[in-house]
């Protein structure tokens, strides 16, 4: 079973989000999300002012298997990008809730985290997938 970390939240699309103050926030992609990918080769992410909405589409991850889409689990403007993914892509696979962060957000919402879930419950959405 992946590991799922009990501070973050979470999307039904495997994205997850920590908070770092009270609006700004990390977002990549889970554990269980790299393992379904396996060997991510390319990403794409998403440019540092963009302004995006809970669920559309940020940023795309390619690996030898597939190519997927990434999704901001909240609404903000994005503010940092963590540009060693676009030479490192594999730090996805080896530490996707570490070094692998893909974004940082400056929340509109921080409310819209209320929808998430917490890891019980991403951990048995991911178990009711499988």
């Amino acid at each position: 079973m992946s590991h799922i970390p009990d501070d973050l939240k979470y999307t039904k699309d495997s994205e997850w989000i920590r908070m770092d103050d009270e609006f700004t926030a990390t977002c990549g992609i889970t554990d269980h999300a790299q393992e379904m990918l396996t060997d991510i080769v390319f990403v794409e992410l998403p440019e540092p002012g963009m302004e995006v909405a809970g669920g559309e589409q940020v940023a795309v991850v390619e690996s030898v298997k597939a190519v997927s889409n990434v999704y901001s689990p909240v609404s903000g403007r994005i503010s940092e990008v963590n540009r060693a993914l676009e030479g490192s892509p594999e730090l996805l696979n080896g530490d996707p809730y570490g070094e692998g962060w893909m974004f940082k957000i400056e929340m509109k919402a921080p409310r819209e985290l209320d929808g998430l879930m917490d890891a019980a419950a991403y951990a048995a959405h991911i178990e009711s997938e499988s």
